[in-house]
């Protein structure tokens, strides 16, 4: 090759596969945007191939640049490998962790984590994102998050997952549903019932359409809800009854003035694991596992009444 290839070459390319425009690349990685395009074109002539089509429409990826951008993110990710080695080194626990979370269960458990990183590794910072389940994994793959929490399972050969704990999943009814009335509910009470559930992209929707299958439920699909306040707001209307996380319901629903009646569904044996994930390749593995101890210490010192510890 004519001229070597660098990592901020790299870097921007991947910016400007992610973003899809060189001036919102540009504004990503604080350049402006002909120093980006002088080095995507600097990245093109050391390999000798085009990478981007450029068109009104964006960049658009050619063949060669979809197998290139593989091999990027790979060096991307083993470069950053060697930095956090050296940070490690230097300055012990420190330095910046993207953390993505579900918002069915980061509001609720997350501020309790954060709490305790802070007084136990000061210099340790944190990018807190969220989003459901099956994007936080699409987005630690890509390198947008350290670690994502999250109800399992995620399945990939390229991550670590680890089970933190099971999570009872409440049955929630109208204050003047027949149910109300009632401490617990099992299957039979549930036949012919109405019930909501979160959209597809979050595990707790396979688990309704299984349990909606198994006890002769239906299924109100035009009535789902996009987060955990809007089921319980259209269950509190009568428009059907639904599931609420344990953590959700010790949270957001009061038993003295709550919209919506709490009950055990099962015994409280109606469950959704709840774990952590990561890139095996991570460039900030010692220090995820430092996390993850700290995880798992706050759901035992905290929610270990409300959950099963694994």
């Amino acid at each position: 090759m004519a001229q070597d290839i660098t990592l901020r070459q790299l870097r921007y390319f991947i910016a400007l596969t992610e973003t899809g425009h060189y001036r919102k690349a540009a504004e990503r990685v604080g350049v402006s945007q002909p120093s980006l395009s002088q080095q995507i074109l600097g990245l093109e002539t050391a390999l000798g191939m085009t990478l981007v089509e450029r068109g009104h429409r964006g960049a658009i990826l050619t063949p060669g640049g979809r197998e290139v951008l593989t091999h990027a993110r790979k060096m991307i990710e083993e470069a950053e490998v060697l930095g956090s080695l050296a940070q490690s080194t230097r300055e012990g626990m420190a330095g910046t962790i993207r953390l993505g979370a579900s918002p069915t269960l980061g509001p609720y458990f997350l501020p309790y984590v954060v709490r305790r990183l802070r007084r136990t590794y000061p210099g340790l910072k944190l990018i807190i994102r969220d989003a459901a389940p099956t994007v936080l994994q699409e987005e630690l793959l890509e390198g947008r998050h350290d670690l994502i929490l999250a109800q399992l399972p995620l399945n990939s050969g390229d991550i670590a997952v680890e089970r933190l704990f099971r999570e009872p999943l409440k049955l929630a009814v109208a204050q003047d549903h027949p149910l109300a009335g009632q401490a617990s509910a099992q299957d039979a009470d549930l036949a012919g019932q109405d019930i909501l559930a979160l959209p597809r992209g979050y595990p707790m929707h396979m688990q309704i359409v299984t349990l909606c299958e198994e006890v002769g439920a239906q299924l109100r699909q035009e009535y789902e809800g996009t987060s955990l306040d809007a089921l319980r707001q259209m269950t509190a209307l009568n428009m059907g009854i639904c599931f609420l996380p344990a953590l959700y319901v010790q949270s957001e629903v009061s038993p003295e003035t709550g919209d919506v009646a709490i009950l055990s569904f099962r015994q409280d044996r109606f469950l959704r694991s709840v774990g952590v994930a990561w890139r095996r390749r991570s460039a900030h593995g010692p220090m995820v596992e430092r996390i993850v101890r700290v995880i798992r210490e706050v759901a035992r010192d905290r929610f270990a009444a409300l959950v099963r510890l694994e």
